[in-house]
């Protein structure tokens, strides 16, 4: 179930710019001055390893250090729960959305 409800948050919200086949090809890649990471290849690029953890850090992006440089990506985390008035339920939200998308991405790995 998680897995589906991600693919329909990535198509919401990543595959414009990772693309439909989360390779980074999506249509508003060319605007971007980072070329979008492919994400069926986190795992390979890791060792094999899925880093859960960091790719949740990635996608909700409000935990990034201002001194890092700033970023193209969204602060999904931000987004993700902006339609939730209450802050604590929003941010419970946006953390089921955002896990949601990691399952998905999980799924989409390439050796």
């Amino acid at each position: 179930m998680l897995v589906e409800v991600g693919a329909e948050l990535y198509k919401s919200y990543c595959a414009s710019c990772h693309g439909v086949v989360a390779r980074g090809g999506g249509p508003a890649a060319p605007a971007l001055i980072t070329p979008p990471t492919d994400l069926t290849r986190i795992a390979a690029q890791n060792g094999g390893v899925f880093p859960e953890s960091s790719v949740v850090k990635a996608i909700d992006g409000r935990f990034d250090l201002p001194a890092h440089g700033s970023r193209e990506m969204p602060v999904w985390g931000i987004a993700l729960a902006e339609e939730i008035p209450y802050f604590a339920a929003g941010d419970e939200v946006a953390r089921g959305r955002i896990a949601s998308l990691v399952e998905y991405l999980k799924s989409l790995q390439e050796p």
